[in-house]
C-alpha cells in the first residue's frame, strides 16, 4: 500500500511542476497552428479543455498533462508484467515522467502525448483484456492521428511472426484506414539525416538511455524472447532510421515508440543487475546513477530555463524560445490600449489566443534588441531584454 501511496504522491508533485510551467511559456506558433488549423481529434480535445477551463494557458496545456499523469499510471501497471518489485517500478516511473522527450510532451501541444498514451493504452488492454477489446481501440487509433500507422506495422509484423492471422488481417484493414485518412509521409529529395536523428533521439532520452534500449532491443533479439512490446517498438526505431536516410523525420511520431520500450529495458537492466556478485555490480550501478544525474540536470535545466537567457548573446538560440514572448507581448500591448495589430501570421496566430486580433490599424515590427527604441515594446526574462518591436499606428500617418 505504501508504494500506491507513493507513486500518487510522485505523480502529484509531478503534476504540480507540470501545471507551474504552464504560466512559464506561451502558445507557439506550431500550438497555435493546430489549434486554428485543419481539424484533428487532439483539436478537438484541445478546444473542449479551453471551453471547461477558460481561453489560457491552463486550459491549452490541461490535455496534454493529463495524458501524461495517466500515460505514468499505465506504465506502472504495464511493468508489472517486466518488473516485479513495486519499488524498481517506482524507478522506472520516475525515470519516465523526468524524460526530457516526455517532459516535453507532457507541455507541448502536439501529438506526442497522445501517441505515448494511445501505444500505452494498447499494451495495456492487450496484455490485460481479450482481443476483441484491443481492437476495438485499434479501430478508434486508426481514426483519430497518423502517428499510430507504425503501431499497425509493428502489429502485423509481429503478427506474421507469431502465426496470428485474426490479427493480422484486422491491422492490414486498420492500416489501410489510416493512411487513407491521412496519407503515406514519403517526400521530398533524398538526403541523409540519419546522424541527425541519432542526435535528436538521444537529446530526446539523453544518451545514456538511448543506447540502452537499442542494447536492450538488441539483446532481446538475440535471446528470441520477443514479445508484441519488442515488435512495435523495433519496427519504428528501424523504419525511422531507415527513413533518415532518405529525410528529416519527425520524431514526434517515432519516439514515443522507444518510450513504450522502458519496461524492457527496465527488465534487462534489473535480470543483468542481480545475476552478478555485489562486487561486480558496481559498473550497473555507476551506469544508473550516471544516468539520474543527466536526467536531473535535464529536468533542471527544462524547470528553470528562463535562467539560460542570462548566458546568451541572442535570445533566439533559446531551446524555447518559440515558446516565450507571446503571453508578455498581448499584455504589454492590451496596457496601450492596443487590440488589434498587423503582423507576421506566426506572431498574428499566438496573439490571436491572448485577444490580440488582426487588424490593418496598427503595424507591429519586431526590431533590433540592441537599436531598440524607447517607446518600443520590450519583453524582458531576468532583467534581460529578449524581445523589442515597434508599433506603428497606421491611420495616423
Amino acid at each position: 500500500m505504501k508504494y500506491r501511496y507513493i507513486l500518487f504522491l510522485l505523480l502529484g508533485i509531478d503534476a504540480l511542476i507540470l501545471f507551474f510551467q504552464t504560466t512559464e511559456v506561451s502558445i507557439s506558433a506550431a500550438e497555435a497552428e493546430l489549434l486554428y488549423g485543419s481539424f484533428s481529434f487532439l483539436q478537438l480535445l484541445i478546444k473542449s479543455s479551453l471551453y471547461i477551463f477558460g481561453q489560457n494557458d491552463f486550459g491549452l496545456r490541461f490535455v496534454m498533462i493529463a495524458l501524461h499523469i495517466s500515460s505514468a499510471l499505465l506504465l506502472y501497471k504495464i511493468s508489472k508484467n517486466y518488473v516485479h518489485l513495486q519499488r524498481n517500478r517506482l524507478w522506472l516511473v520516475l525515470l519516465f515522467i523526468m524524460l526530457p522527450g516526455v517532459v516535453s510532451s507532457a507541455i507541448v501541444v502536439n501529438n506526442a502525448g497522445l501517441i505515448i498514451f494511445g501505444l500505452f493504452l494498447y499494451i495495456y488492454i492487450s496484455q490485460s483484456y481479450s482481443q476483441k477489446y484491443s481492437l476495438v481501440l485499434l479501430f478508434f487509433l486508426a481514426l483519430i492521428n497518423y502517428g499510430f500507422l507504425y503501431l499497425f506495422a509493428g502489429i502485423i509484423i509481429y503478427a506474421l511472426f507469431q502465426n496470428k492471422k485474426q490479427l493480422l488481417i484486422f491491422n492490414m484493414l486498420f492500416m489501410t484506414i489510416n493512411i487513407a485518412i491521412y496519407g503515406f509521409d514519403l517526400n521530398g529529395i533524398p538526403r541523409g539525416h540519419f546522424l541527425d536523428t541519432i542526435g535528436v533521439y538521444s537529446a530526446i532520452f539523453t544518451p545514456i538511455i538511448f543506447l540502452y534500449i537499442i542494447y536492450t532491443l538488441y539483446r532481446k533479439y538475440l535471446t528470441n524472447k520477443l514479445d508484441q512490446l519488442w515488435y512495435i517498438s523495433s519496427t519504428a526505431l528501424l523504419y525511422s532510421l531507415i527513413l533518415s536516410f532518405r529525410q528529416q523525420v519527425a520524431l514526434e511520431y517515432f519516439a514515443p515508440y522507444l518510450i513504450i520500450a522502458l519496461p524492457l529495458s527496465a527488465q534487462t537492466f534489473i535480470s543483468s543487475y542481480r545475476v552478478r556478485l555485489k562486487i561486480f555490480r558496481k559498473r550497473y550501478k555507476f551506469i544508473f546513477t550516471l544516468a539520474f544525474l543527466f536526467l536531473f540536470a535535464n529536468f533542471m535545466v527544462v524547470l528553470f530555463n528562463k535562467e539560460l537567457y542570462l548566458f546568451l548573446d541572442n535570445p533566439k538560440k533559446h531551446f524555447a524560445y518559440k515558446m516565450h514572448v507571446a503571453k508578455e507581448l498581448a499584455a504589454s500591448l492590451k496596457q496601450k490600449g492596443i487590440l488589434c495589430v498587423h503582423t507576421d501570421n506566426d506572431m498574428a496566430l499566438r496573439l490571436k489566443f491572448y485577444g490580440i486580433e488582426k487588424c490593418n490599424q496598427n503595424l507591429l515590427k519586431e526590431s533590433s534588441i540592441k537599436e531598440r527604441k524607447n517607446d518600443d515594446v520590450t519583453i524582458s526574462y531576468r532583467n534581460k531584454i529578449i524581445y523589442s518591436a515597434s508599433v506603428t499606428n497606421l491611420n495616423n500617418k
